[in-house]
């Protein structure tokens, strides 16, 4: 993750209202946050992220507005002056309910919100006076706040809590405050639940995605592939557009492009490098922060070259992702987000050389699909005479196909170190074909909105199939999985198969007050099937045990002997049989 903000990247912008915005920074334009406002989009780049900013007045001599770093201390003032306040009255009972108190003179020192009626004829200010407080925006919002509260005539009697809530309530609808985050993958995966479509990504929710990544066992491989073995290589499945791939991928640390290498493309534009003058001090008060100013901006992102050296890419053999999709082309649309376009890759990434992709056709049936086909090969002399755009093509070509069979030879060899499917498909089919390409003791995990296509999958590998499996009569042992409508999928292939689900539900915990919330949003509850992938044993098995010398004297000596007695017996029985055998013959 950067520890600044870059341009042409996408940020999170959380506003004061909770809402998150998905925006990208693109020098020299402006970025609007629809009620609150707009600023420039050059007055963020190269500041560090979750930072809250409160966008300035324009003054007499600037052309666009300005923003100010809002400090702790001011973010903070209400707890901070409620903490120092806190007399310490005790108006609340063990149940929380506040009562109204009476002091020794007759002054009412809290009331009770028992009598108050909230109605909206209260608030002395019209929409009209407020709307043109609003298109005036002097103070970032706060003046119109301090003229709602105080044109309130039913103010004094609205008790603490009463007043908090009714400031925040306001505070939330008119300050021009925003938070800039960095857009990782859990804020995508919240901006895509609660403000898209979830539905295109499968209703994947941030505990979800962790709970994917911790049982698939995603990590960082320092060593690598021995036999095609190792080396942090996953088998992926996924149809929520490049959500799962890009978690597994951050997991990884693959996912983000080596900042010293993108500060070393960013080149300041030549026309726009000089910074804007500092305010004078005092400008906007005494104990206010100075805006920030402009820092230098710069010109588009690099572009990838013509030239570039092809051969990198699918070529890593560890930290890989091995993508299977049913497309010509996989969807991967969200890792757009991440500075990575799958149709136009920048080499500099790393997905560029670990993200490789290939379609069930070219798993299943490599002869069928053309581009597995090897190009003519064109002698050297012939390819002299050709214009520099045909050899071009025809370079391309075999650079394609030498990418394509490499990637295609080593899904086939198999050897991955876990499997990780979020798709549409029935779970069962999927796994018929890539669980036999897992090595020993890799994880498999298969997400689904809805528990019943898991629930299936479960019993298909569940203790009572894998032994009625086992017991077969011989002449059903030699049926392939697609004969047997019993036995689809080979049971003992995976081990130890759970379903579980986990959801993060938000609780308001206030005293006599704690619940759910009720703005939680619905949707699939979402369900995970985790299994372990196990190499059965072929042929008989013989179950033998270790003797293992108990104490002397007692009991133990007792037993002892009488273990020695059995294994004389079965030693003559076992000469015996082998004499009349002798015999026979």
């Amino acid at each position: 993750m950067y520890s600044r903000i870059r341009p042409h990247a996408f940020l999170a912008l959380r506003l004061p209202s909770d809402a998150v915005k998905v925006v990208r920074l693109v020098p020299h334009t402006t970025i609007s946050i629809g009620k609150y406002g707009a600023f420039p989009a050059n007055l963020l780049v190269g500041r560090p992220y979750n930072v809250t900013f409160e966008i300035v007045d324009r003054r007499e001599g600037q052309a666009h507005v300005g923003l100010r770093v809002v400090p702790a201390s001011e973010l903070n003032a209400d707890v901070l002056s409620e903490a120092q306040g806190q007399q310490g009255h005790g108006y609340e009972n063990s149940d929380g309910v506040e009562y109204e108190l009476v002091g020794e003179d007759g002054e009412v020192v809290v009331r009770s919100n028992r009598g108050t009626v909230d109605d909206p004829s209260r608030q002395k200010m019209s929409m009209e006076e407020i709307e043109a407080l609003k298109r005036e925006g002097t103070g970032a919002g706060k003046d119109l706040i301090a003229r709602l509260l105080l044109s309130h005539s039913a103010l004094e009697q609205k008790t603490s809590f009463a007043l908090a809530k009714y400031t925040l309530r306001k505070t939330r609808k008119y300050l021009r405050r925003f938070v800039v985050l960095p857009l990782d993958v859990a804020t995508l995966a919240g901006y895509l639940t609660t403000e898209k479509v979830p539905g295109k990504i499968m209703e994947l929710r941030e505990e979800t995605l962790a709970l994917i990544g911790s049982w698939a066992n995603a990590h960082y491989g320092e060593t690598e592939a021995v036999d095609g073995i190792g080396g942090g290589r996953w088998l992926v499945v996924d149809e929520t557009g490049g959500l799962v791939v890009a978690a597994l991928a951050e997991r990884m640390g693959i996912l983000y492009s080596d900042e010293e290498e993108r500060e070393a493309d960013r080149q300041p534009h030549p026309m726009h490098s000089a910074a804007s003058p500092l305010p004078p001090e005092g400008a906007h008060g005494e104990n206010t922060p100075e805006p920030v100013s402009p820092p230098p901006t710069y010109g588009p992102p690099p572009r990838r070259s013509h030239h570039d050296d092809a051969t990198s890419a699918m070529a890593a053999t560890r930290n890989t992702l091995t993508l299977i999709h049913a497309n010509a082309q996989p969807n991967l649309a969200l890792l757009k987000y991440f500075d990575f376009d799958p149709s136009n890759p920048i080499p500099t990434h790393p997905l560029h050389s670990t993200l490789k992709t290939l379609s069930w056709l070219q798993l299943l049936s490599p002869a069928d699909d053309a581009s597995y086909a090897e190009p003519d090969v064109v002698p050297d002399e012939t390819l002299r005479t050709w214009k520099a755009s045909k050899r071009g093509t025809y370079h391309r070509k075999r650079r394609r196909w030498q990418r394509v069979r490499r990637v295609v030879d080593e899904a086939r060899a198999g050897g991955f170190d876990g499997l990780v499917v979020a798709s549409n498909m029935a779970p069962a089919a999927i796994l018929a074909h890539a669980v036999p390409l897992l090595r020993g003791g890799a994880p498999v995990v298969v997400y689904s909105p809805n528990v019943e296509p898991l629930a299936e999958l479960a019993d298909l590998y569940s203790t009572g199939r894998r032994t009625a499996f086992l017991s077969r009569p011989p002449q059903l042992v030699s049926r392939g999985a697609a004969e047997d409508e019993d036995f689809p999928l080979d049971p003992t292939l995976l081990l130890a198969p759970t379903l579980q689900t986990a959801r993060l539900r938000p609780w308001q915990c206030l005293p006599g007050r704690t619940h759910p919330l009720m703005t939680g949003r619905g949707g699939a509850e979402g369900y995970l099937f985790t299994a372990t992938r196990v190499l059965p044993a072929e042929g008989p098995v013989a179950a033998r045990g270790k003797y293992k010398r108990r104490r002397v004297g007692g009991a133990g000596a007792e037993v002892k002997g009488v273990v020695d007695a059995e294994v004389e017996v079965n030693k003559q029985t076992e000469a015996k049989v082998e004499g009349d055998v002798e015999v026979g013959e």
